[in-house]
């Protein structure tokens, strides 16, 4: 027999096929002597197990994977594709007939209706460097985040300009989030997930160590940290924070997380310097006679989104009619909202929340603390301000 010669078909191993126990079939089946004939009649077994371990098995010919790839049972298809996927950089493209064959049926497994099946090949996939981009374009489009994810998050096969069409264009919602978790993200996709807001994909930035974030893009996140405290937690935990944002996050950040900021060892003295004072302040001051400052009544309805609430209490701090709140309000005027909050006693930090929360004032547009945490608009400024609010409108 010549070596490029068929192995022989025993009498025991067609008497094991026909007739045999279902684990005697199965180890047949999994044999990578076995005869393609053998494997071929297999492949049609009663048995879900025998048939995946012909599907798994890599001396399994072309036509039998074939028939495997329409099997009943998503568990075998998925063992079809574990085998297959490995073999897509040779696959795809290959003149020989049998590959061809072998390409098309891993295509028709990437469009299975199973996510199993997806995902099993999304896996195997995730870290070729010579992977199909083909394949990599859309199982990264899949709109289950159990196949996209894995591609998104560790495929060298996609681009910046890959990453930024998934981001203007997410075939689910999650496609942001796993895009934001991926390992050395570049400046321009954090500010491209950080334009967009969502509260899930930034605190997934915020929590990335090795994604490379702009100070204007931090920035933008420090305001929107009022509305949004699931990012405060994480802006605190950055491993490098500018000495501009560190600054501003100082003059707003929530009142549980100023220790561990002040703990920072990249913030200037005069910063850390005045966290530990607010921290003072905060463990000597005795609780109020009637329970909650007007300033923490304040916070905690922001971050709640009870904006009447907020409305009542700033109105009350500030000794103005609710009406003179209400116009601030409704004009979106920041200035107005930061100046209401300075003649109520409030810490500059609490004018972010005012603008972002209760005035609705976009996170691009606020006025943040000054660098050193005071407030951003002069005392004559925000006077001025309050006299514009006490007209009525035309």
């Amino acid at each position: 027999m010549s070596a490029t010669a068929a192995p022989e078909v025993s009498d025991s191993a067609k008497r094991i096929a026909a007739e045999g126990s279902e684990a005697a079939r199965v180890a047949l089946a999994g044999g990578r002597d076995a005869a393609p004939e053998i494997l071929y009649f297999l492949a049609t077994d009663r048995a879900a197990r025998v048939r995946a371990a012909v599907a798994a098995n890599a001396a399994t010919p072309q036509p039998a994977d074939r028939i495997l790839a329409g099997d009943g049972d998503a568990g075998v298809r998925a063992e079809l594709g574990r085998k297959l996927a490995p073999r897509a950089p040779q696959l795809a493209g290959a003149a020989d007939r049998r590959q061809r064959l072998g390409w098309e049926t891993l295509n028709a497994l990437v469009a299975d209706a199973a996510v199993t099946v997806r995902r099993v090949i999304a896996e195997e996939l995730k870290a070729l460097p010579d992977a199909p981009r083909a394949l990599i374009l859309r199982l990264a489009r899949d709109a289950a985040m159990e196949v996209a994810e894995p591609v998104i998050r560790h495929s060298p096969q996609l681009t910046e300009a890959d990453l930024l069409a998934l981001i203007a264009d997410p075939p689910a919602p999650a496609t942001l989030t796993a895009i934001a978790r991926r390992p050395a993200l570049s400046e321009r996709l954090s500010d491209a997930i950080v334009s967009t807001g969502a509260v899930a994909p930034v605190a997934a930035l915020l929590e990335n160590r090795s994604a490379a974030i702009r100070e204007a893009a931090l920035d933008q996140v420090i305001l929107g940290a009022a509305q949004h405290l699931a990012w405060q937690a994480p802006l605190v935990r950055r491993p490098v924070l500018p000495p501009g944002a560190a600054r501003r996050l100082a003059g707003f950040v929530a009142e549980h997380l100023l220790e561990a900021l002040a703990a920072r060892p990249d913030l200037d003295t005069a910063v850390t310097r005045a966290l530990r004072e607010r921290v003072e302040r905060r463990l000597e001051a005795p609780p109020p006679a009637g329970g909650q400052t007007p300033e923490a009544v304040f916070e905690n309805a922001g971050l709640q989104g009870a904006l009447s609430v907020m409305a009542e209490a700033l109105a009350e701090a500030a000794g103005v009619p609710a009406a003179m709140v209400g116009r601030a309000v409704r004009l979106r005027s920041a200035k107005g909202l930061v100046s209401l909050c300075w003649k109520a006693g409030f810490a500059p930090r609490a004018a972010t929340l005012a603008q972002t929360v209760l005035g609705q004032v976009s996170p691009t547009t606020a006025l943040a603390p000054s660098p050193g945490g005071g407030w951003p608009l002069s005392e004559s400024e925000m006077r001025w301000q309050l006299e514009l609010l006490e007209e009525p409108e035309a």
